[in-house]
């Protein structure tokens, strides 16, 4: 099997910290998103969004869109388990994955800013405060989501990680970059301090990934 991602794509990260978890060993290739590279006609061929991560399976089958590979390595590889063992905790882990997942990360994204760059002549700190509205309107929720419900453990769901927490995770990272005030989420900061202590998290971080940039 083989990752094709780039070090600071929420996405790809997502896919790293379930590799981790699952102690699935595999090879790992890179698109520098900045360059351009996922562009290139080889590239476009296995994904034609355009985007990282792609997931080459042992067969030669390619599997595109974090969620979908996630629920992948989930139903291929079930220990340990990313989602609960109930209906309705899956329910609430998915929904809480898809806050960052596909209501922030998507309108704040490389793409996104360099469309607001180039088509709207928006300045860099422009760029920067339309990502802060969106990760902070996010986490609005998600903070809201898990800092009184009973489910909410160690992790944003019980005691231990579950997708929720790998979607959550690369958010954060990008808050740090757009300057997000995390004060003003004590119980994400809370889940997040504990899941960088663990080691599968701390793997995958973009900070010691190959291709990793300052």
């Amino acid at each position: 099997m083989k990752l094709i991602g780039y070090f600071r794509s929420s996405a790809a990260f997502r896919v790293r910290i379930a590799l981790e978890l699952k102690g699935l060993k595999v090879d790992h290739a890179f698109r520098h998103l900045r360059k351009g590279e996922q562009r290139a006609p080889d590239y476009v061929a296995i994904n034609p969004q355009k985007l990282v991560p792609a997931f080459v399976l042992d067969g030669g089958e390619v599997l595109t869109q974090s969620l979908a590979i996630l629920e992948y390595l989930e139903e291929t590889h079930p220990n340990p388990p990313l989602l609960p063992k109930d209906p309705v905790g899956r329910a609430r882990v998915r929904s809480l994955a898809l806050i960052p997942a596909a209501d922030i990360h998507p309108i704040q994204n490389l793409r996104v800013m360099a469309y607001l760059r180039e088509k709207y002549e928006q300045s860099e700190e422009g760029t920067f405060a339309w990502s802060r509205h969106w990760i902070e309107t996010g986490f609005e929720a998600y903070e809201a989501s898990v800092a009184t419900d009973p489910r909410t453990g160690a992790f944003s769901h019980g005691d231990t990680p579950t997708m929720a927490d790998l979607c959550l995770v690369p958010q954060v990272f990008n808050a740090g970059r757009f300057k997000v005030d995390m004060a003003r989420y004590p119980t994400i900061r809370r889940i997040f301090d504990t899941c960088m202590k663990h080691p599968a998290f701390d793997a995958a971080q973009p900070s010691k990934q190959p291709d990793a940039e300052p």
